[in-house]
């Protein structure tokens, strides 16, 4: 920005640099320089083997031009993120080392560092993102690739996240351009999916509200045609506004990502390195969704309860307000219409906690599906939800009191009194008294695959569904319009 434009904006100091600075970065995806790096980098890929080396002799030395490439590419590209002077730098010095080091696995441990996107939440604020790193639900190679994105911060998600809702690791992104390992499903920047020597303590992780919620907006909209689903108003205009449903998203996000490590924890909150039945993930999944849910709810409730007293919303609450009742409609609808169908039947924790909601509101009918149709009694929905949630915080809160091994058991019956298991389950007959007497691995080693198969709703609708699920794949704001 020339410092006569600069001069004209008018305001405080920090909202002047902030807008210099996303000024700066507009329209970055076009540069030269950016587009030379996406290329190097993902011609680069295809020199490199799962931990990110260049072992072949005879690819070395177009590696290392492609190296030289990213090098000046990033230089170039620098002064237009001022922000990130200390971690371009950190990443210039990276490539080189281990250009000079003759290209093995590379160690992005400094430059990860000083990559600290946590300090610049700013609605608007661009990254230019370089590490080797694999995508999760992506590529599982430790490939270099290269990311412009943005940042997505409304002032009313800041004031929310200032609260009671605090999480100063959140970081919530929208993608503007990538290389090949973001063209997938993976909607996560993880700091822990770089390649680096050794592991710091962890500041950050982002998610890309963008691609949640394009992906929201296509598959909701055809599941809905496809159950005859009459949406509530509000709720159709998600699919109709990508804004909105971003923003709704980062609202859920932010809630869900802080109750990982909050409430009545029996165990590890991330379950980290453990080797755990599949079906423990699928509660936990489901627990931090339910407590983005119930609070909403909470929020949304005691904000119309002023509304109805007469007293006047300032503008941030009135956002608060509804975007805690979209909230509520973006959980139950990604999690009945795109978790329980999206993927292998391999393990699909995710899967089946969309399964276990959608059957616990059918069984206390507030949801039906009656005359190949679907229906919710929508005044009834939010207290079912938030009971389902109960269950899961009653079966932790005990769980502390007891050993590991019991609380995998109890965590069964939980999805059990809900969802059927597969007819040859050997945990549905009852574990042989050896393997309840010996190891935790026994336990997991019986667990089918697909433990809980699909109903027949599922299977019927998994199949007029697949193809709109896959092309998702890749899915931005901009493909999806």
């Amino acid at each position: 920005m020339s410092q006569t434009s600069t001069a004209t904006i008018v305001g405080e100091p920090e909202v002047l640099e902030d807008e210099a600075i996303i000024a700066l970065a507009d329209g970055v995806e076009h540069d030269p320089a950016w587009l030379a790096l996406k290329a190097a980098a993902t011609r680069l890929q295809a020199l490199q083997v799962k931990d990110g080396s260049v072992p072949e002799d005879g690819d070395r030395p177009e590696a290392s031009v492609l190296v030289d490439t990213i090098v000046t590419s990033i230089e170039a590209l620098a002064p237009r993120f001022p922000h990130e002077a200390e971690y371009l730098a950190a990443s210039v010095r990276d490539f080189r080392r281990w250009q000079a080091e003759g290209l093995g696995v590379p160690d992005f441990l400094d430059s990860l560092v000083a990559f600290q996107p946590q300090q610049h939440r700013v609605d608007g604020i661009r990254h230019l993102v370089v590490f080797p790193m694999y995508t999760q639900n992506g590529s599982p190679d430790r490939h270099v690739e290269a990311l412009v994105v943005e940042t997505i911060w409304p002032e009313f998600i800041a004031a929310l996240e200032a609260g009671d809702y605090g999480n100063r690791l959140f970081v919530s992104l929208r993608l503007v351009d990538f290389t090949p390992g973001y063209d997938t499903n993976s909607a996560v920047l993880f700091p822990e999916t770089v390649a680096m020597r050794e592991i710091p303590p962890f500041t950050w992780g982002a998610i890309f509200q963008d691609r949640e919620a394009a992906r929201y907006r296509r598959v909701v909209r055809t599941a809905s045609e496809i159950t005859k689903l009459e949406l509530p108003e509000d709720a159709a205009q998600l699919l109709d506004d990508q804004d909105l449903a971003e923003r709704t998203f980062v609202m859920w996000d932010l809630i869900h990502d802080r109750t990982h490590m909050r409430g009545d924890l029996p165990f590890d909150p991330f379950m980290i390195k453990q080797r755990m039945p599949f079906f423990l993930y699928s509660l936990e999944e489901l627990r931090c969704d339910l407590t983005a849910f119930r609070e909403s709810v909470k929020i949304e409730r005691a904000l119309r309860a002023q509304a109805d007293a007469g007293e006047e919303l300032s503008v941030i609450d009135a956002q608060l307000a509804e975007h805690a009742k979209l909230v509520q409609y973006a959980v139950i609808f990604d999690r009945i219409f795109r978790f329980a169908i999206t993927g292998s039947r391999v393990r699909n924790y995710d899967g089946l906690g969309g399964q276990l909601l959608f059957a616990w509101l059918h069984q206390r009918h507030v949801l039906e599906w009656t005359d190949v149709s679907l229906s919710f009694d929508w005044a009834a929905v939010p207290d079912a939800v938030v009971a389902l949630g109960d269950a899961i915080d009653e079966l932790y809160w005990k769980s502390i009191d007891r050993p590991k091994t019991a609380h995998w058991l109890a965590a069964y019956e939980l999805v059990r009194g809900v969802l059927t298991p597969n007819p040859a389950s050997v945990w549905a007959e009852g574990l042989p008294r050896e393997v309840l007497a010996g190891p935790p691995k026994g336990y997991t080693d019986l667990v089918l695959d697909d433990e809980f198969p699909l109903s027949m709703f599922y299977e019927a609708l998994d199949k007029k569904m697949r193809p709109v699920i896959e092309s998702t794949v890749g899915i931005t704001a901009k493909t999806d319009g």
